[in-house]
């Protein structure tokens, strides 16, 4: 099978190919048809800024990194950039003068785990049958007692530890942020590409007898595409090679995991390849498509119209008694076990938003007003991105669960839903403190406030976005449970109404003209007649549901151009540099040493360092800020000038990680020993 994957790879690309190129016709069609026809719909109240993580990075620090080639453990420095990549260097200094990183991991199909137990039963669960008993101990020693691990069903894994629990919280919370952002799907701009291969993949997956959400819908494109190999080949390659793995449980696990990372290597890269190829063959054919969409288009939808009645007439009874019999039982349920977690999570949202700002106008007037005001908005702004602050709504929406419902509509897992309404709940934040800028900077420029008046004009300010937080906020929960719902329902009913529906489907191609048999597919008509049948009823069970008070749902956002002309105005306005018109940010010379201008290598960190209470930098603090930060230690300036390196015998177990005599270079930066093993990802 090893010899025989490339051919197998092909063939599963081959399949999806074929899917994808009629999917991408289609979604020309109706990407066409929404330009010419237009669409309407709730508009937002609040304001949305459009490059939020502009010339800032999220985090950066020192970890102890587990190397697979040597078995040991080394000290890295670890920057997560704008784009949620994790790069992890040599040490500080090679980040500080741009060389490359030792690797770099892009987190999408990630889990953030903090515990080795943990660790263990997604490893045991990989490979039936190969488990490890109670009490053995793990294939991996760490190095201290606060391990941070990134597990992967089919890719490499990746081991980090840290030497305070306080660090652990901390870099967990930005991982898992690394994992939510990579999780989130293909961008919704593409209105062409985007649904062409959302389509294609569900229905490859439809085709094998996979319904359901699906976990590893994740990454960009290749990756998805690899997952969607990997997921054909996994089982015949653990079913082939797991009982012939020979040695003890850590070392068969260990060789199992290596062997399925460069399987999959193998497969992302052929992926790449075949995708980019597969992209540029529709891309040629785009012109001429549209030219005929835009020349046909009354006659195709009218012969689409004349073809998905028939559908209905056939399809629609059949659905509408499934529905009556079992979906329409269950769906308060669902819906139920969705808004509860999702609105407390929301209503947490508001509550850090409102709390930031308090402390804003408390810090403001005792501080020296305007003085100080740069100081503190600097960091509001970017408080949607602070994992750490946005723990805490994370949190509430955690406690999604949808046990008992799962196993009847084919729910992998509620992670899907988790991390999108996490997601959403960042856009919210981000769009409230935007918007709050925003009209405090108006206020400000329009008259000079201090003291008591420039309390109340931030409180004017707050109130203002606190209400129009409430309405955005009620609109995109709303359309969260309906597309959550959606999501759980539809897949089933198609599972359910396929084997009695699809012998009946392929006369119907027949009546479609040969020239528009390209944009019109009897499958996809067949899903638009299941998702209308559905429709009415979740719509109304999220309209009953906005009635309960405790959900505070409103009537959907509808803003006017003219309603409110002075919030639509500022709409194109760019952000606004607190620290630049105020003080308190980033006094750094924009010329780098290399004279490019503002280096990317010292941009603002969102993520500030860790100290304890009442306490400066940790004597070994090994989460160092990125230089040129205001208020942050520069190289040399930690005590000691030593760059975490702990003394003999404080590393649990006596693992290896002290260098050799000869080993450090002058200013105490550690030099690892020469072919490491670290590769790139």
């Amino acid at each position: 099978i090893l010899c025989d994957l490339p051919t197998r790879a092909r063939q599963v690309m081959g399949e999806f190919g074929h899917v994808y190129k009629e999917q991408y016709a289609v979604a020309l069609f109706n990407g066409v048809r929404f330009e010419i026809e237009g669409g309407g719909g709730p508009q937002s109240q609040l304001l949305h800024r459009k490059n939020p993580l502009e010339d800032h990075s999220i985090f950066s620090g020192g970890l102890f990194q587990y190397l697979e080639g040597n078995k040991k453990w080394r000290n890295r420095f670890v920057f997560v950039a704008d784009t949620y990549d994790v790069s992890f260097y040599e040490n500080k200094v090679a980040h500080e003068r741009g060389l490359h990183p030792k690797g770099t991991i892009n987190c999408a199909g990630y889990k953030a785990l903090t515990s080795m137990e943990e660790y263990l039963d997604l490893v045991s669960t990989s490979l039936p049958g190969v488990k490890a008993k109670a009490g053995s101990g793990p294939f991996v020693k760490g190095a201290t007692q606060f391990p941070l691990i990134l597990w992967h069903p089919y890719a490499r894994h990746h081991y980090f530890c840290v030497l305070t629990e306080k660090e652990q919280t901390k870099w967990h919370a930005v991982l898992q942020d690394c994992v939510r952002h990579s999780n989130n799907g293909l961008s919704e701009e593409c209105r062409v590409q985007t649904p062409a291969f959302t389509d294609a993949v569900r229905l490859h997956r439809q085709a094998q007898g996979h319904y359901g959400t699906w976990d590893m819908m994740c990454g960009g494109p290749p990756q998805i595409l690899a997952n969607l190999v990997m997921e054909t080949l996994y089982p015949e390659l653990r079913n082939l090679i797991g009982p012939r793995l020979k040695g003890k449980i850590q070392q068969r696990q260990r060789n199992w995991m290596l062997i399925s990372e460069a399987v999959y290597k193998q497969v992302l890269s052929q992926t790449q390849a075949q995708y980019e190829a597969l992209v540029q063959a529709c891309e040629v054919e785009t012109p001429r498509l549209d030219a005929a969409l835009r020349t046909d288009m009354d006659q195709i939808i009218t012969s689409k119209e004349h073809v998905s009645g028939k559908i209905r007439a056939l399809v629609l009874p059949r659905a509408e008694q499934l529905l009556r019999r079992s979906v329409q039982p269950y769906v308060s349920s669902i819906l139920e076990a969705l808004m509860e977690p999702t609105s407390r999570g929301f209503s947490e949202v508001r509550d850090v938003f409102f709390r930031e700002l308090v402390e804003v106008s408390k810090n403001t007037l005792n501080g020296g007003g305007k003085d100080k005001l740069g100081e503190h908005m600097e960091k509001i702004s970017m408080l949607a991105f602070h994992p750490v602050k946005m723990q805490s709504c994370y949190e509430k929406v955690e406690q999604l669960s949808l046990e008992g419902l799962q196993q009847r509509f084919d729910v992998s897992s509620p992670s899907v839903f988790v991390q999108r309404a996490q997601i959403l709940m960042r856009e919210q934040m981000d769009n409230a403190v935007y918007t709050f800028e925003q009209l405090l900077h108006q206020s400000l420029e329009e008259k000079d406030q201090r003291g008591e008046n420039l309390c109340k004009t931030i409180q004017c300010c707050q109130d203002r976005v606190l209400k129009k937080y409430d309405y955005d906020s009620s609109t995109v929960r709303k359309k969260f449970f309906r597309e959550a719902l959606l999501q759980i329902i539809i897949p089933y009913m198609l599972k359910q109404l396929a084997p009695s529906c699809h012998p009946d489907l392929p006369p119907f191609q027949e009546l479609i003209f040969e020239d528009f048999s390209r944009f019109i597919l009897v499958e996809n008509m067949f899903e638009e007649v299941v998702l209308q049948s559905v429709t009415k009823d979740i719509m109304m069970a999220v309209k009953e549901a906005a009635v309960q008070k405790r959900h505070n749902l409103y009537r959907d956002s509808m803003i006017l151009t003219n309603s409110d002309p002075d919030l639509h105005l500022l709409g194109e306005s760019p952000s606004v540099d607190w620290a630049a018109q105020f003080g308190g940010g980033d006094e750094e010379s924009d010329e780098s040493p290399e004279g490019c201008g503002r280096s990317k290598w010292r941009r603002r960190q969102v993520v500030s360092m860790i100290k304890l209470d009442g306490m400066g930098p940790l004597p070994y603090e090994s989460c160092l800020e990125v230089p040129g930060v205001d208020f942050i230690p520069e190289e040399g300036e930690m005590e000691g000038g030593v760059d975490f390196i702990p003394e003999e015998g404080e590393m649990e177990g006596g693992v290896d990680f002290i260098p050799e005599e000869g080993g450090m270079e002058e200013g105490g930066d550690f030099i690892p020993e020469e072919e490491e093993g670290c590769q790139h990802t």
